[in-house]
């Protein structure tokens, strides 16, 4: 028996669906640059509460979804079946599809498995379950957003920072090439722009220390004086990006959809 702790996935902490509610046209919009239509096989991987798959079946596909989060399974089926639809959904690993090869005509990815551990052994799996000229899209943040500035500001807070290059990388081209390299073709990248609204930072504070899995694991590992130093950096982050003018947040969060082709050799 091997001495090494696995320490759980912080994705499991607080609720992502709460996070992820606001972020519904991400979805769309990302399905809309993959130019998905009607007839094909669609896995969302990292799929949270299934806003990127609901996207998907409302465009007449039939969609599997994956995440680590059990919980977060489960509220995408309930959305699944208020909206109508027959959905496969399963508590799964990005680094590890429960799906044969070449099983899915697009593989999509909001917000997700760019945060797998093992980033190379992911970018395998999207392409194993992938078919040839078929799709592989995903909306990655970029490192000059909101969520690549309050990551960067999270490594202050680790005891050690995780092994190989940060996540964020998967939101330039650089990062898509290290990881894809000439496996695909014709990659794409677009860029968009989601916006977060609050009526306050202390609302925002609130709810990503709650439910924002990675920030709700640092932030209860954090003494009184690290909670409030920890704060104040979140402010000056979070204010860096607001757009409102009104004495409320309306925070401006840069990613990029990156469409690619699956070559014929995988």
């Amino acid at each position: 028996m091997s001495s090494t702790t696995v320490q759980p996935s912080p994705w499991k902490a607080g609720d992502f669906h709460i996070i992820g509610r606001e972020q519904t046209i991400v979805g769309e919009y990302l399905c809309e640059d993959s130019d998905l239509g009607a007839g094909h096989t669609v896995l969302d991987v990292a799929c949270g509460s299934g806003n990127t798959a609901l996207a998907a079946a409302r465009r007449r596909n039939a969609v599997s979804g994956i995440d680590l989060a059990p919980n977060l399974i489960e509220r995408a089926k309930l959305r699944a079946a208020a909206e109508g639809f027959e959905m496969d959904f399963r508590t799964a690993s990005a680094d590890e599809l429960p799906f044969p090869e070449e099983s899915f005509d697009f593989v999509l990815s909001t917000f997700g498995v760019m945060f797998a551990p093992d980033q190379q052994r992911a970018a395998n799996e999207l392409l194993r379950v992938c078919k040839p000229g078929g799709i592989i899209a995903m909306a990655n943040w970029v490192p000059e957003s909101l969520p690549g500035a309050m990551f960067r500001e999270s490594m202050k807070y680790m005891p050690s920072p995780p092994p190989g290059p940060p996540p964020i990388e998967w939101g330039t081209p650089a990062g898509v090439n290290r990881l894809f390299g000439k496996r695909v073709r014709r990659a794409r990248l677009f860029d968009r722009c989601v916006r977060s609204r609050f009526v306050s930072f202390a609302a925002w504070f609130e709810e990503f220390t709650t439910y924002f899995g990675p920030v709700n694991t640092l932030y209860g590992r954090l003494d009184e004086s690290q909670r409030k130093a920890f704060e104040e950096e979140m402010r000056t982050i979070v204010m860096r990006y607001n757009r409102a003018t009104d004495g409320t947040l309306s925070v401006a969060m840069s990613y990029v959809n990156v469409v690619m082709e699956k070559g014929g050799s995988g």
